[in-house]
């Protein structure tokens, strides 16, 4: 049943979950609607991980299991980089440049032929979804203006969110470089650390990597929780982060295949698709800074997380492990490293 699943699951996560639920619920009954819910909200694990280690990062068991899986990031950083060009251009100006060369690039190029089949977009019906878009987007934070202030943290958290939701190509890695060089260095709001240790506990966890950015928003309302408590505000700054990252990709995806088959945004977004490496770069560089040298660049460096990531990368490159056991020994030798510290 699995085998044949793997070739009709077609429609991204959306459809695989129908299909999936048709298949195991109502078809064969291996599972009823409770188990099957529960096997879905298990992806939402991430958010009681975030309150983890906000609440006992600092117990010498827990900061010895991140130790292992932040050493473990950066073998998959590397990875990540190796088969990749270098381009070391901030994110939206990167954008902006290498989708105006993609573009220009297919000028010329004569439009794809249109299948009768093929779902034809009026202005209409763009103009329909582009509203509704606004208003999903404009009533929350309509309502955490209006409740907390222009000016609040919640505000601006939405609005950041939002940005790097519309600047940010290439997958998770070029999109926490870009917001974790803002977020870190230009708003404060979190620790670089902690956006490590952030990326590490997304790798744990089923979904897409993309949803670091939910325990990004999380510690930042964790940090700054004024006027809540730490949990409820950042409970609350997870959910707006999700919601501003998401929304957007959510109104667009019907149209991906008829942006798809035209030359000139197709060109534009292969182009731009290349032209993130640099970002993954940076991130991959911040990773090893953080992780290999935790007092800084003048300082000890940690043997013991190089240890850990070189052993990683060279499960990852040599054997056909899978990621989850990599992980998995990595955090056992984090956590035996930080058991036989003296004190």
């Amino acid at each position: 049943m699995w085998l044949g699943l793997g070739f009709v699951s077609f429609g991204g996560p959306a459809g695989q979950i129908a299909i999936m639920h048709r298949e195991v619920v109502e078809r064969r009954g291996w599972l009823d609607e409770r188990r099957f819910t529960d096997a879905l909200n298990f992806c939402m694990l991430l958010l009681g991980l975030s309150y983890v280690y906000a609440q006992f990062g600092g117990f010498p068991a827990v900061a010895g299991v991140l130790l292992g899986l932040k050493a473990a990031v950066i073998a998959i950083a590397v990875v990540a980089f190796v088969g990749l060009e270098f381009l070391n251009v901030p994110v939206p100006l990167l954008v902006l440049v290498a989708g105006a060369m993609g573009a220009a690039s297919a000028w010329h190029r004569p439009r794809a032929a249109t299948s009768p089949r093929a779902p034809q977009a009026s202005v209409s019906s763009a103009a329909r979804v582009a509203t509704i878009g606004m208003v999903l987007w404009l009533v929350p934070l309509a309502w955490v203006v209006a409740a907390l202030g222009a000016g609040s943290l919640w505000t601006r958290l939405c609005l950041f969110f939002t940005q790097a939701a519309f600047v940010t190509f290439g997958g998770a890695y070029a999109v926490l470089g870009y917001v974790t060089t803002h977020l870190v260095h230009d708003l404060g709001w979190v620790t670089v650390h902690q956006s490590v240790a952030g990326l590490a506990l997304a790798e744990t966890t089923p979904g897409p990597l993309v949803i670091v950015l939910q325990i990004m928003g999380f510690m930042a309302g964790w940090n700054l929780p004024a006027p809540f408590g730490p949990a409820g505000a950042a409970v609350l700054a997870a959910m707006l982060a999700s919601w501003a990252t998401f929304l957007f990709i959510f109104l667009g995806a019907p149209h991906v295949e008829r942006i798809a088959r035209e030359p000139r945004m197709s060109a534009a977004l292969a182009a731009i698709t290349a032209a993130v490496v640099g970002v993954i770069a940076t991130l991959a560089l911040l990773l090893g800074k953080v992780v290999l040298w935790p007092g800084g660049i003048g300082g000890a460096l940690s043997w013991s997380a190089l240890a850990i990531a070189a052993g990683a990368w060279l499960l990852l490159q040599r054997t056909r492990l899978g990621l989850v056991w990599v992980l998995a020994a990595a955090a056992l030798a984090g956590l035996g490293v930080q058991l036989a510290a003296p004190g």
